[in-house]
């Protein structure tokens, strides 16, 4: 098993956790500094490119990772607690989340003091997942599993379900199943946005904690072999529910004026909640990648662990990053105090008309990355030298 040198961590894990992260940041960055993010729909087929479309399409690989490496962390880091212990854990990880989300990240999103729009997203689900998963850990691993995998499979059934606007079971079909950017009014002036479905993606995180034994109980010849077989069978998957064009997504594919804008519908699967197809697009790549990283030690795998090892550090710091340099920006760019609210935007300091072409964009990605390096480091040896404090566990 390959371990980071004197972590007890798996270099795996990290290197491809720190991969999306970095992609992860280029579609933040591109909401925030991009000209066209709050006016165009990047994955428009008809009217927009296809370096834009990829641009977005690329960090829908993302979450999912994202979320069911936190399944598989979950598992290994609750390996070496008792049962009991292991899930009363996951349970104070997962509420502390689900605080830091609507507290340091909708600040982070907005720079609205006020908190007129609270936003639910990828660090809720994964906060409401390790409650979940505190929970049914208490079953079995391989029940975990079998959850996860009902849930993935069979959730788009929902899709054929419909409920009367406005009515209270909609809300929470909604919240737990169907978030597609659904909305409460929490008082006259404040809005909840749910943009994250708790349950679906709860169930990509079953999933990975599903199979965190695959790293504690076999050879590394044999954990590649099971990564490549599931990989490809998601891939399969994916290839051939996508082609039959019946279930799995409640956006089917359509032909279009041209071959490859048909090819670009075919990959426009549904984040928003994950449907299977997305699900299955995304995460059997990563199996795969999780698979062929094993041995990685160039300096591109060791620049990436730097991220992947302190991963919710960076995700706030890199949201404070990007929407402090878009306040210098905004001013620079001759913006007043008059357009610091907008309401076309629920951002501050982010009116519609703000922004740079997408080269410009990309360049502003790297050069936040790039930034945000010493601080990673710094951080993780500051966790290295204080994991005695129980507080560092929860970051």
């Amino acid at each position: 098993m390959t371990k980071a040198i004197g972590s007890g961590r798996i270099n795996s894990i990290d290197i491809l956790r720190g991969i999306v992260m970095v992609i992860m940041a280029l579609d933040h960055v591109r909401e925030f500094f991009n000209i066209d993010a709050l006016t165009k729909d990047p994955l428009d087929i008809e009217n927009g490119t296809a370096v834009m479309f990829f641009t977005r399409w690329i960090t829908h690989y993302c979450a999912p990772t994202f979320v069911f490496l936190s399944g598989i962390s979950a598992g290994l880091s609750a390996s070496k607690k008792s049962l009991k212990e292991g899930s009363a854990f996951m349970i104070r990880r997962g509420v502390w989340l689900i605080f830091a989300e609507i507290t340091i990240i909708t600040f982070a999103l907005t720079y609205n003091p006020f908190y007129h729009f609270i936003i639910f997203q990828v660090i809720w689900v994964i906060g409401w997942g390790l409650v979940l998963l505190g929970l049914v850990r208490l079953l079995s691993q391989k029940a975990v599993l079998f959850i996860g995998l009902i849930i993935v499979l069979g959730h788009n059934l929902l899709d054929y379900v419909h409920l009367p606007e406005g009515s209270a079971k909609q809300a929470v079909i909604n919240i737990f199943f169907q978030s597609r950017g659904f909305t409460i009014p929490f008082s006259d002036e404040r809005l909840l946005v749910f943009l994250y479905a708790i349950i679906p993606w709860a169930g990509i995180m079953m999933i990975g904690y599903g199979i965190y034994p695959w790293f504690l109980n076999y050879s590394q010849a044999q954990r590649k072999k099971m990564l490549m077989v599931a990989g490809l069978s998601s891939i399969f998957l994916f290839l051939a529910i996508r082609f039959v064009n019946l279930y799995g997504d409640p956006l089917p594919w359509l032909p279009q004026k041209t071959g490859f804008q048909t090819f670009l519908s075919f990959l426009n699967t549904t984040k928003y909640p994950p449907s299977l197809l997305y699900t299955a697009m995304t995460i059997g790549p990563a199996l795969l990648a999780l698979a062929f990283l094993e041995k990685s030690t160039n300096r591109l795998a060791n620049l990436c662990m730097v991220y992947g090892k302190v991963p919710f550090f960076y995700y706030v710091l890199h949201f404070y990053t990007i929407h402090t340099l878009s306040v210098a920006l905004f001013f620079i760019s001759g913006y007043g105090s008059k357009d610091i609210i907008s309401a076309d935007s629920p951002f501050w300091f982010r009116p519609p008309t703000f922004g740079y072409s997408l080269p410009l964009t990309y360049l502003i990605w790297l050069a936040i990355v790039a930034g945000l390096y010493v601080p990673c480091i710094r951080f993780a040896a500051y966790k290295r030298a204080h994991s005695d404090k129980w507080w560092v566990h929860y970051l």
